[in-house]
């Protein structure tokens, strides 16, 4: 075996882009945490089905949502049954007993779940997203540093050409 593949310090995440727009999504937080989730899925995906369970759904979540018509929000508890109709499921609320609660049902009902700020939970996470037209990079650092995954990221789109989507139909067509 390879030394790579022994190393339990090697980021072992597979890479992966989904297309959200046949997936359904929940997402379990209308405050901040919950509007940056919301935000990076419809920046990256717009036409995903997404519900958004919350006690409370700050004024941000909501106007953003009013620009959607593929998004509930339901101002409510989050209950069991929430997770059914839901391919993948992100809890982004601040109680980590909680968050590990909504975690245990999800993970019972064999759903993929992202728990906000705890990579211990979490079957995936969503990195740093680099976007150029038709160029997408993700950047992970396996939990490790936000602050170097962001300075990549602003580094990539200093770096890679506005134009880079000619030269992508350019590399099709040869």
């Amino acid at each position: 075996m390879s030394q790579a593949y022994n190393d339990k310090e090697t980021n072992r995440l597979f890479p992966v882009f989904l297309k959200l727009e046949n997936l359904s999504v929940l997402i379990v937080g209308g405050g901040k945490i919950g509007l940056e989730k919301l935000s990076a899925i419809l920046s990256n995906s717009p036409e995903t089905n997404i519900k958004v369970v919350s006690i409370t759904i700050s004024e941000e979540v909501r106007k953003l949502a009013a620009n959607y018509p593929n998004i509930e929000l339901r101002e409510r508890a989050f209950f069991p049954l929430d997770v059914d109709n839901s391919d993948v499921v992100i809890i982004a609320i601040d109680d980590k007993k909680e968050s590990k609660r909504i975690r245990d049902i999800v993970k019972e009902k064999k759903k993929l779940v992202n728990v906000a700020d705890k990579p211990e939970l979490c079957d995936f996470y969503m990195g740093s997203i680099v976007q150029k037209g038709n160029l997408k990079i993700g950047i992970s650092t396996n939990g490790k540093s936000p602050t170097i995954a962001k300075r990549l990221k602003d580094l990539f789109n200093e770096l890679l050409p506005e134009e880079i989507d000619e030269l992508l139909d350019n590399m099709q067509e040869i």
